[in-house]
């Protein structure tokens, strides 16, 4: 379950890639408290998203948390792209 996104996804995340893993994710001790322990990965990809608030729709890169086991988690929409 994704926390209190301001948006909602309209498609497929893609183009994913690997920012940090281990102890390069630096918030790694709120992630094992909050969701358990992992070995956590923060993320980064595009998608079609829909702002929730203004119901505009835009091609973003997304940043988020996710390990084995356990799905994303704290996604945020980072910047809008061209599309």
């Amino acid at each position: 379950m994704l926390l209190d996104q301001d948006f909602d996804l309209l498609s497929e995340i893609t183009d994913i890639e690997t920012i940090a893993r281990g102890t390069g994710v630096r918030i790694r001790q709120y992630l094992n408290q909050s969701y358990g322990q992992g070995r956590w990965r923060k993320l980064k990809g595009r998608a079609w998203i829909r702002i929730k608030r203004s119901g505009e729709v835009q091609y973003a890169e997304l940043h988020w948390f996710e390990a084995h086991g356990i799905w994303r988690r704290d996604m945020k929409r980072k910047r809008p792209l061209k599309g």
